[in-house]
């Protein structure tokens, strides 16, 4: 998205506007708004070899945009950016044409020929129209547009490179294309800018009436609900959660089209077709089930080992963890002597789950366990230089079994100990981390909150949703720099939280 950087050198400059050394000269001192030479962009090899000082280079794309404002250069400025002709000859559609960057539509003008390619990636203008130039241009096209992806004053932001000058990118105006074209012109939302559809365009035909394309996570959750290796439960689960992914795809495209077609800044409405419209047939599809059937579907596919479960569960991870039975991603290096070490002894070793393959994520794993009061699976892999580290999602509540909070201990994380000897990590949300200490501005109020339900009932499950209203006092405790392994006391915590923190 947006315009890509130029840069060019004096001579180029001069080559830009027609003038020599010393023409260029005399500019400088003419002109207070001329532009101001800049430092290169940074050339990681500049160090290598030769050391030259680097020559002073000019921003393309605010001379081009200088030229086209300034009388004397408005000729050799940036074409879409200069004064439109007081009588316009109305343009036509010139049909598409397939470019390396996806299809374009020609609209032939008073100025012209104007390609619009639609797509908003980055460089598109520059890449289709340096191909056009570097083919002899075979088309006559003039100007190269692609979107910006965002919105203009008179429509979708556009992006313009002149074949005269293919390298730099500037914006332009919608309307000003429009009116040279002499119609309002197409816009596809971005699950619909489908080659096949912009293809079949033409003018003063009906909005095309299209399948939103499923995306790669719907196609998994898709291919899981076919598969028979899994119960009617967990194919409920994957099931609800694509035709969510589905409904909000849907969604999405009519609220984008309502954007960028919609009244713009001015008395006119803005000049915009609406090319495609998502096909309303079956739509909403059915989701947002019994979210405790959805939950048990998803614990079901934690505990397989079937390809297709660690798919599908980095699906839900990324999407909505709160269906799964886990809270926060958690890594901590193996430290003997410590409260890890405490924890560790209790861990049971076993086959690998797709919970575990999603834990991993990606990388090499020395050993699989589950810890047995829990039931959070955790695994040992090698962290930095090969040091290895236990890695576990953190579990949302703990057993409680009549026992209480005996401290809490800090140490890369923060662990729980209780009065009937076990310690645990402590319970956290899967959006949420547990840290202490100075956050710049930040304060860990997401501890503090967790103390301050354990310390009531340690079997609680966690809601962090409004951690920042945490008791003060505990908020300020967590906000001291502890050192690695430092234990608070019940007493310690208790204390806290029923004294106001001290004013600083």
């Amino acid at each position: 998205m947006g315009v890509s950087d130029s840069y060019l050198s004096k001579t180029e400059v001069q080559e830009m506007l027609g003038v020599n050394s010393f023409g260029l000269w005399r500019l400088v001192r003419k002109y207070d708004d001329f532009p101001q030479p800049t430092e290169p962009p940074h050339d990681p090899f500049a160090g290598l070899g030769n050391r030259k000082e680097p020559e002073e280079v000019w921003d393309g794309t605010q001379l081009y945009r200088w030229a086209a404002d300034t009388p004397e250069f408005t000729h050799r400025g940036a074409i879409l950016l200069r004064p439109l002709p007081e009588d316009l000859t109305p343009g036509r559609w010139d049909g598409y044409k397939d470019t390396a960057r996806g299809p374009a539509l020609d609209w032939h003008t008073a100025i012209g020929t104007i390609r619009i390619v639609h797509n908003d990636d980055r460089k598109v203008a520059t890449d289709v129209a340096t191909a056009l130039t570097e083919a002899g241009n075979p088309d006559g096209v003039r100007i190269v547009c692609a979107l910006y992806g965002d919105m203009s004053f008179t429509g979708p932001a556009l992006v313009a490179a002149d074949t005269t000058h293919p390298r730099i990118e500037y914006e332009a105006e919608w309307g000003n294309v429009a009116a040279l074209a002499g119609q309002d012109l197409p816009w596809w939302p971005d699950l619909l800018r489908v080659p096949e559809l912009i293809r079949e365009w033409k003018p003063d035909t009906p909005a095309a009436v299209a399948q939103v394309p499923s995306n790669k996570n719907e196609k998994i959750l898709r291919r899981v609900a076919r598969n028979d290796n899994f119960d009617v439960t967990s194919h409920l689960a994957v099931t609800d959660m694509a035709n969510d992914i589905r409904n909000n795809r849907t969604d999405s495209v009519g609220r984008e089209s309502e954007i960028f077609g919609k009244e713009g800044f001015r008395a006119t409405p803005n000049p915009v077709v609406i090319a495609a419209v998502p096909d309303p047939a079956h739509h909403p599809l059915r989701s947002g089930g019994d979210r405790e059937v959805l939950k048990s579907g998803w614990h079901k596919l934690a505990l397989s080992n079937h390809p297709d479960a660690v798919a599908a569960l980095e699906v839900a991870v990324g999407r909505e963890p709160d269906l799964l039975p886990y809270g926060a991603f958690t890594e901590v290096p193996d430290r003997s002597g410590t409260v890890i070490e405490q924890w560790a002894r209790r861990l049971t070793m076993c086959d690998p789950t797709a919970a575990h393959a999603v834990l991993a994520r990606g990388e090499s794993a020395e050993a699989f366990f589950i810890d047995p009061l829990t039931d959070m699976p955790v695994l040992r892999a090698s962290g930095d230089r090969g040091k290895p580290v236990w890695r576990f999602y953190a579990p949302l509540s703990l057993p409680a079994g009549g026992a209480e909070l005996a401290s809490a201990v800090l140490h890369h994380t923060m662990w729980i100990t209780t009065s009937d000897g076990h310690v645990h990590p402590a319970p956290c949300t899967p959006s949420e981390h547990l840290w202490w200490g100075d956050g710049w501005g930040d304060r860990p109020s997401e501890a503090a909150s967790v103390v301050n339900a354990l310390l009531d009932d340690l079997g609680a499950t966690v809601n962090l949703r409004e951690h920042w209203n945490a008791p003060k006092g505990l908020t300020a405790l967590f906000n001291d720099q502890h050192k690695q392994g430092s234990e608070l006391t019940r007493s310690t915590l208790l204390h806290a939280r029923m004294t106001p923190p001290r004013t600083r």
